[in-house]
Formats: structure tokens, C-alpha cells, sequence
């Protein structure tokens, strides 16, 4: 059926002008799609850096690419007429970090609720409202008589990002972006948020881009996973391949960083080399600096991202033998 939200080539940088030292290079030549069918759930995974809540802010619109597009159904962002930015307003939610900047802590949590019915005129009456807030509600597990009439402060964590879900539900999207929506909420509630966010994609046909640091719950909502360091995206595809056997060293890296729960197994994180210097920027593959197994030509060659499998890519020579899967094709290795 299509492309329901696509970015073509972005690339997005900060600081000073093309020949300043002074530039941060926050996502390089990325091209991504999310299909207007069937729904899916993506998760873009990556450390602090890795130019994932950038992503976010372009595919919202929040900020302009240097250079590259964010298409919705096909037209330009920065190029819609004002009936057609708000159809993309209403079709693409957001569900942020911390759910207590979204709320006024003046207003009870029903303004939250209200507000979007009011905008996009979704009901005719206050009946017609109330009905639609408590259905939101009790679709992401949260008793509407225990919610509303509550201030922010009065609800916990894990209830105001639930109810920051249901606003988003309310409007009926065909995408929502969560950006690191569990990182703030205790370890005892990221299964609600999760499943949550899984009912919305299963039972109503919402689309998901989780974005994390967290490879655990990329791992538990998502089917497709696109790994980032750098700005660019150096493994992709079937979630399950990706974290039962991960290809890149830098996915490897992060796999073998989370400590089992185990008594008897002893956690020892992964050696990196001694020049370790972050990310390398003068030419060559980004991740060479910490790499155990770099080779030479690692620092002098940028590795275009491998078919190593099926359903998943990896940029890494390591691969050089496999063919070469175009940035703008990541979906092909897509499981539906």
C-alpha cells in the first residue's frame, strides 16, 4: 500500500558551517520507511549519542533536516498545506521520555485527555467526550474512576506515561513514536507500558517506533530492530536474529553488556582496545576506534551495510563477501 512515513537520505547536523571542526554530525545519509501496511513495531536502538531521539524530533517534524526529506503519504513535511499538516498531526502521536513535562500541574489530567478531542472535534457532545477519555483509558489498563479528576502529582509514574498513551490512542493514529517512553519508570511497571503499547498495535492497527537504549524491551515489543552508532544504523532486521545472534561488533558489544540474572553466571563487560577513542570521524568505519576485531581496512573504508542473513544487514567488513544492501532498502530485511 505504500509509505506512510519516510525518510529519504537525512542527514542532520549541528554547530557551525560545513568546514567547522565545531560540526556534530547527528544523523548521516539515513533512510528509513514505516509501510501503511500491514502495522508494524520498530524498535532504534543505541547509546547516548547514536542519533536516535534526533531521528525522532525529524520524523515529527520538530526539526529540520540539513539535508534529505521526511515524506508523509508522499509529500514533503516542510511543504504541507495547513489541512494537510493537520492530518499528520492527528495520524502521528508521540509518546515522550518523561510524561510529567507534558502535563500542566495546574490542570487535573483530564485537560490532557480533553485537549486533543477538542482540537481534532472527535466528539459532539460532552457524553460523546467522557465516553471517548474512558475507553481510552481502560484500552491501556488504567481505571478511569481512580484517574480522572487527579492532578499529575497524584498519579504515579507509570500512570502518567499510561495516560500520556491513552491521549495519543484517542485520536486514533496510524503511528506513534515512543521515545524511551520506560526509561522512567520503575522496572515493576515497563511491562504495562509495553504491553500497552503492543495491544495498541495488535488490537487497533497502530504502527510503533520504539526508540531506546534498552536492547531488553526493543527486544520484548518489536519484531524489526535497527541498531544506530553514530548517526547511522549498523545492523538491521528480524529482531530475534539480531539479539540471539548478533553480527556487528557493536551489537555484540551491546548483547554482551547486560548482566544475566543468573547466581552463577559472572558478569565480565566485553574488552575494548586501548585506543578507544569514541567515534572515529576521519573516514573509515565509525566504530573502528573500539572494535575488537578492527582490520586495516576498517579505518580506511566506510562499510556499506551487508546482507549477512535473510532478514538482517550488517555494516561490517567482516561481510565484504555478501552483497550490499542499499541504506534506502533497510525495510527489505524487514520480517512482516
Amino acid at each position: 500500500m505504500g509509505a506512510l512515513l519516510e525518510a529519504r537520505h537525512v542527514t542532520k547536523v549541528f554547530g557551525g558551517g560545513l568546514l567547522s571542526k565545531h560540526r556534530t554530525v547527528a544523523l548521516d545519509d539515513f533512510s528509513f520507511t514505516v509501510d501503511a501496511a500491514p502495522p508494524s513495531v520498530t524498535a532504534i536502538v543505541g547509546e547516548s549519542g547514536s542519533g536516535k531521539t534526533t531521528l525522532a524530533r525529524l520524523l515529527l517534524g520538530l526539526t529540520p533536516t540539513t539535508t534529505g526529506e521526511i515524506l508523509y503519504l508522499g509529500k514533503n513535511l516542510h511543504h504541507m498545506s495547513a489541512e494537510e499538516r493537520r492530518t499528520f498531526r492527528r495520524d502521528v502521536q508521540v509518546v515522550f521520555q518523561d510524561p510529567y513535562d507534558s502535563y500542566n500541574p495546574f490542570y487535573r489530567v483530564d485537560h490532557v485527555l480533553a485537549e486533543p478531542i477538542a482540537n481534532f472535534r472527535l466528539a459532539k457532545s460532552p457524553r460523546d467526550r467522557d465516553s471517548l477519555i474512558e475507553n481510552a483509558l481502560e484500552a491501556v489498563g488504567l481505571r478511569p474512576e481512580e484517574t480522572l479528576g487527579r492532578y499529575p502529582h497524584q498519579l504515579s509514574g507509570g500512570q502518567r506515561q499510561r495516560v500520556m498513551v491513552a491521549r495519543a490512542l484517542l485520536v486514533k493514529p496510524r503511528l506513534i513514536i515512543a521515545d524511551e517512553p520506560v526509561s522512567m519508570v520503575d522496572a515493576s511497571l515497563r511491562a504495562t507500558i509495553l504491553g500497552s503499547l503492543r495491544k495498541l498495535n495488535q488490537q487497533f492497527g497502530i504502527s510503533i517506533i520504539y526508540i531506546t537504549h534498552d536492547l531488553t524491551t526493543a527486544y520484548q515489543i518489536s519484531k524489526n530492530i535497527i541498531v544506530m552508532y553514530g548517526g547511522s544504523p549498523v545492523e538491521v532486521g528480524d529482531v530475534e536474529q539480531v539479539v540471539h545472534s548478533p553480527r556487528h561488533p557493536y551489537t555484540q558489544l551491546l548483547i554482551s553488556s547486560i548482566p544475566l540474572p543468573h547466581p552463577k553466571h559472572t558478569w565480565n563487560p566485553p574488552e575494548t582496545p586501548a585506543d578507544a577513542a569514541g567515534i572515529r570521524k576521519d573516514g573509515g568505519c565509525k566504530f573502528a576506534n573500539r572494535c575488537p576485531r578492527v582490520m586495516p581496512i576498517c579505518r580506511n573504508s566506510i562499510p556499506p551495510l551487508y546482507l549477512a542473513d535473510e532478514h538482517r544487514a550488517a555494516a561490517c567488513h567482516l561481510y565484504a563477501d555478501a552483497p550490499v544492501l542499499k541504506s534506502q532498502e533497510l525495510d527489505a530485511v524487514f520480517v512482516e
